[in-house]
């Protein structure tokens, strides 16, 4: 088992978290524990599109790259997750 520790948040976000965990039956730690472990690293996402790439018999060059980051930008932005 892991050390407990901190993390300072707003008033506002950590009732939101309460009601997250609450809506889930979990706990606020557990609810971070899920969210940090389900978000990719940068250099996990990297990782998985060269992978893909390869799947795809597609050579994963610097083109390739920025067109997929358009393209995730772009679903987020119409997600509402940020801009495109």
């Amino acid at each position: 088992m892991s050390k407990p520790t901190s993390i300072k948040t707003s008033e506002e976000v950590r009732n939101r978290l309460r009601i997250l965990a609450a809506e889930r039956g979990t706990t606020i730690t557990e609810l971070l524990e899920e969210l940090a472990t389900r978000e990719l690293t940068e250099a996990e996402r990297e990782q998985r599109a060269v992978e893909a790439a390869r799947e795809l018999g597609i050579e994963y060059i610097e083109q390739v790259q920025q067109d997929g980051q358009d393209a995730w930008a772009k679903i987020r932005a119409h997600q509402g997750g940020g801009a495109a």
